[in-house]
């Protein structure tokens, strides 16, 4: 608690018998001084009105604050016959400041008037040390918002230097600001109708922003002409940035002015003119990250000179350390700039499960498809069959019949267009995987239970969801007794669903010959869940070897000749329909040492040709690693 304590005197007076008790009359004041209301205070020389107003003026500046008065003991109360009397009383002001209080005592001097007790205005009553003409003010000390950090500590997304154009209302007419509004928002692009109502229904003191600009981004164009737009102010401040405009977006999320949803939904956290998370991790942590302003009480004269009374400091957020690296993150969001179709990028690696890179193209408009996104993951997903397969009985030279066609329960399967005829016939498993012949695997689905290809999903890190500190989906395949749909679910449709996020997980568990729980937060972890079978070594050894061959001679001989350690992969296309239209989705995931990186494009023909030079450019950017 913080304390400001004045001790009033105490005993010494002399009250007759016939001299009324001022108790009373101390008790009704320390009531109106706390709500505000003055009106039945009897006053010795102020009127009620004179006396509320007095007070109104001296506690404007608190805003919001509400104190607690609390009647304290008489100090004095004298009284001579036919010549009135006088008392001194103890207030006890508390007034909320922050999760403390500030406590103090004031004196007020009462008179005996016609034997009745009357209050002697004076504004050492609101506050020991005031005097004529100074009031309170309490200001609000705003704390520094926490950074994002990435790996090693460094800065992601921290206060970064803006510049904020905008009309200032209480430099020019109504008329000449509307005017202004019109021509500033043609120079940035802005909705010309928009923005100059917004103009238009502001205060005569608003500053109404139009547009943003890091400072070392603002157009030359806008640069020139705002100085000679009449009420147009360029305002010098910072912002929560990361490096580049749409770095990690949308899953670190943006920071802005708070709500009107937000401000209803949580009235005593929020003001108006918050800076608060409004999406992503920047909103999930805001609480940590927003930490908790300050309050300073000032006592403030006429001529502005302020005397400190109080200060409770502000205390800053804290930052939030994610596992993101900030040269993959910035190759990823790079090399999905300028994406038509909607796409996706994971890395993550295998040894920690560290997120090192998760970028969505934008797009995507704003949704995070790199970790939450919910797409069949076609023939990618055959390394979780595959993994089924071999537990079932069946090794990597086992031989499976690769037709042009297979028929379950009636529905007629095929391969893909422009499949290899060299690769049909009676081929291997391993060939099968590295060629992507979808029947072959469909040929085996009678060796599957219901559960089989859960369960190996399920080691692979893939169907069953954790809390893991940031929106994540880990897949989703449903057991199923329908024999068509169980096939279809072996090459990746039917009821499996996947974000670039878990394709990447099963590739990283894959690498890493264990189960990886993909983490992002420092301080949020998930262990692999106790129902999910153990991946062993022998079976992680024995997909690389086939995701190997995927890379030497099947659909990913794009990531040949890449430098460094050897690459697996797979590809995968996964059809789809839209607007009346049969289209496909592109997949390509793979790890080369311990790094582990999965691409999804929305619609594309092949997950070789779409999403491979994707995959390829990023793996050249991330050596070494």
């Amino acid at each position: 608690m913080l304390a400001l304590t004045i001790t009033a005197c105490s005993g010494g007076g002399s009250e007759g018998p016939d001299t009324p008790d001022p108790a009373p009359v101390v008790e009704s004041l320390a009531a109106a001084l706390a709500s505000g209301d003055l009106g039945r205070v009897p006053w010795t020389s102020e009127t009620a009105a004179q006396a509320e107003q007095r007070f109104d003026a001296i506690v404007e500046g608190m805003g919001e604050l509400a104190p607690v008065v609390e009647p304290g003991r008489v100090a004095e109360a004298t009284a001579d016959e036919g010549a009135g009397g006088s008392a001194t009383a103890t207030l006890t002001w508390h007034w909320p400041v922050g999760d403390n209080e500030w406590v103090y005592d004031a004196e007020a001097a009462l008179t005996l008037v016609d034997d009745a007790w009357q209050v002697v205005w004076d504004p050492s009553l609101v506050e020991p040390s005031l005097r004529g003409g100074v009031v309170l003010r309490a200001s609000t000390l705003v704390p520094d918002r926490g950074d994002l950090l990435g790996r090693g500590g460094l800065r992601l997304v921290t206060a970064r230097d803006v510049v904020r154009f905008g009309v200032d209302r209480s430099l020019v007419s109504k008329a000449a600001a509307v005017a202004s509004a019109r021509e500033l928002a043609r120079l940035t692009g802005l909705d010309v109708s928009a923005y100059t109502e917004r103009v238009r229904a502001s205060g005569e003191l608003a500053f109404v922003e139009a547009i943003t600009y890091r400072r070392d981004e603002v157009p030359e164009s806008i640069g020139r002409a705002f100085e000679g737009l009449p009420g147009v102010r360029a305002l010098q401040t910072t912002a929560q940035l990361g490096p580049t405009t749409d770095f990690g977006q949308p899953l670190l999320g943006r920071v802005g002015e708070v709500t009107a949803e937000l401000l209803e939904e949580e009235p005593g956290r929020y003001r108006v003119g918050d800076l608060v998370g409004l999406t992503g991790l920047e909103a999930r942590y805001d609480e940590q990250l927003l930490g908790s302003p300050g309050l300073a009480i000032e006592a403030v004269a006429s001529d502005g000179k302020a005397r400190e009374l109080v200060e409770v400091p502000a205390v800053d957020g804290t930052p939030l350390r994610t596992s993101l690296d900030l040269d993959l993150q910035l190759a990823a969001d790079r090399l999905l700039a300028d994406q038509g179709p909607p796409t996706a990028l994971v890395a993550l690696r295998p040894s920690t499960g560290g997120v090192l890179a998760a970028a969505t193209s934008p797009s995507a408009g704003g949704v995070n498809l790199a970790t939450y996104g919910q797409a069949a993951p076609g023939s990618t997903f055959k390394l979780v069959t595959s993994l089924a397969l071999l537990r079932s009985g069946l090794t990597p030279q086992s031989p499976v019949p690769c037709t042009p066609t297979v028929v379950v329960d009636g529905k007629v399967f095929e391969n893909y267009d422009g499949y290899p005829s060299s690769q049909l016939g009676r081929i291997t498993l391993a060939s099968a995987l590295a060629h992507s012949c979808n029947t072959a695997f469909l040929s085996q689905s009678s060796r599957l239970g219901g559960r089989q290809l859960a369960e190996a999903a399920a080691s692979l890190g893939f169907g069953i969801d954790h809390d893991v500190g940031y929106p994540a989906f880990f897949g989703q395949v449903t057991p199923t007794d329908d024999r068509t749909e169980a096939a279809a679910d072996m090459i990746g449709q039917g009821t499996v669903l996947a974000a670039p996020l878990s394709m990447a997980t099963v590739v990283a568990s894959i690498q890493s010959g264990r189960t990886v729980v993909p983490t992002l937060v420092e301080g949020v972890e998930a262990a692999p869940p106790a129902e999910a079978p153990e991946l062993t070594r022998e079976e992680a050894a024995g997909l690389r070897a086939m995701m190997r061959r995927v890379v030497t001679e099947g659909s990913g001989l794009i990531l040949a000749d890449l430098p460094g350690p050897p690459v697996i992969a797979k590809t995968g296309t996964a059809e789809f329909d839209r607007d009346g239209r049969r289209l496909t989705h592109a997949w390509m995931v793979a790890a080369q040492g311990d790094l582990a990186v999965a691409v999804y494009v929305d619609v594309g023909e092949s997950g070789s040709g779409v999403a491979g030079p994707i995959l390829e450019a990023f793996l050249r950017e991330a050596r070494p690693r």
